[in-house]
């Protein structure tokens, strides 16, 4: 009994836009984190109005002008907590978060509530017995970072309600890359070193379409068996063209255990190289349905 439905991308796009016009009346200092959601910084706004909450209202009743959706807000003083109380209410709804109030609404909080926090993560702090933000903030550091390396920090300031991280305003592309699912295993090393060249073309076809400009390539390669393995290689000159890259996926492709059945291949090409001067500029929370 399931009926398919074709997607209308383009109009999802068309609408994404007519929000985007909402946000811009606000503020110029929008950071998208897909067609849906957004994340606005409101510290200075273009209409001078004091309180992110009015703005949040505001802002939600000219969504419904425009183009007759509901939207979601979460109003707070960092990212995190902006992204976390804008799912609070949804549908239609508003919530704020005030510095004062933070760490008891942190408290209540699931992990898998968190940022970075997925399926996994999540299993792994229920078997060390944490399942909330209050729990998560008694562990100490160095038991975070041991766990969870790196992340281990991100999810010890989260606990205390730290988030620096700026709303970012212009991104930097930082690779480019293609990779193919095949329906039948590649069994032997021919037919993987076969595979690179369509997969090599794609890749170049992608970085002339970004004007991408990188110094490493690498090869991802996932098993059979879901497993996966990444290999690199940087070099001082540009990678953009076929008779460049396919060699070196080549030699690449030598150092991977070709005895085992493999299902995907990928090639990336990353390290980008920056124009002179360049600089990147690194709360408010929207998504609309």
């Amino acid at each position: 009994h399931l009926h398919h439905l074709e997607g209308h991308y383009q109009r999802y796009k068309e609408v994404s836009q007519l929000v985007h016009k909402v946000f811009h009346e606000y503020t110029d200092i929008i950071e998208p984190l897909s067609l849906d959601e957004a994340y606005l910084d409101v510290t200075t706004n273009k209409k001078g109005i004091a309180l992110a909450v009015d703005i949040a209202r505001e802002i939600k009743q000219r969504i419904l002008e425009e183009t007759g959706l509901t939207a979601s807000a979460g109003v707070s003083y960092c990212k995190f907590l902006a992204k976390v109380a804008s799912d609070y209410r949804k549908p239609n709804g508003l919530c704020t978060v005030h510095p004062d109030r933070a760490i008891k609404f942190i408290d209540k909080l699931k992990v898998e509530q968190l940022w970075g926090v997925g399926e996994k993560t999540a299993q792994r702090m229920h078997s060390l017995g944490i399942f909330t933000g209050k729990q998560l903030r008694d562990v100490p550091l160095a038991i975070l970072t041991s766990e969870f390396g790196k992340m281990g920090k991100i999810f010890f300031d989260f606990a205390r309600g730290i988030d620096n991280r700026p709303v970012v305003t212009e991104f930097v592309r930082k690779s480019v890359g293609c990779e193919c699912t095949y329906a039948n295993d590649l069994a032997s090393y021919e037919d993987m070193v076969f595979q690179l060249t369509p997969l090599a073309n794609e890749l170049v076809r992608r970085i002339e379409k970004n004007n991408f400009k990188g110094r490493s390539l690498v090869l991802k390669v996932k098993y059979n068996d879901f497993r996966q393995t990444t290999h690199s290689y940087t070099g001082n000159s540009i990678l953009n063209d076929i008779d460049e890259i396919l060699p070196i996926a080549r030699s690449l492709l030598a150092n991977v255990d070709t005895e085992r059945p493999v299902r995907l291949l990928g090639l990336t090409v990353a390290s980008p190289i920056l124009p002179e001067n360049k600089t990147i500029d690194y709360q408010l929370t929207f998504d609309w349905c």
